[in-house]
């Protein structure tokens, strides 16, 4: 098992740039593919970037690409997310996510169901 932990997010206007890192205990994170999710109020969790094990495949949604960059430090046990050019669409709770396969299927990794851990989110507020 792997405990996942989310750094604080905070509140940032748009334009401005946040990063949030996932620490994780139990297990090392380098055994696991990574992702970060993303809720909305009254919206669905959606997929934001996944990372494999060695850090050599990335998957993003359209939505994030060419402004969020996911990357893992495994010898640290975390994994990170740049945001950068936040819009205030962006504004959400973030989740990081663990998935135990060894295969990295960009389309499957969009899915909450593929992951096999969760933290427990951290707010991201970006204002007008």
């Amino acid at each position: 098992q792997v405990q996942l932990v989310e750094s604080e997010g905070g509140l940032v206007q748009a334009g401005g740039s946040l990063r949030l890192s996932c620490a994780a205990s139990g297990r090392t994170v380098g055994t696991y593919t990574m992702g970060w999710f993303r809720q909305a109020p009254g919206k669905e969790r959606e997929f934001v970037a996944a990372i494999s094990m060695a850090g050599l495949s990335i998957n993003y949604a359209d939505s994030v690409k060419g402004r969020f960059t996911i990357s893992r430090d495994n010898a640290k046990n975390t994994v990170n997310l740049q945001m950068n050019s936040l819009k205030t669409e962006d504004t959400a709770d973030y989740y990081c996510a663990a998935d135990g396969h060894t295969s990295f299927d960009p389309a499957l990794l969009t899915q909450k169901s593929t992951y096999d851990y969760w933290g427990r989110g951290t707010q991201v507020t970006v204002s007008s």
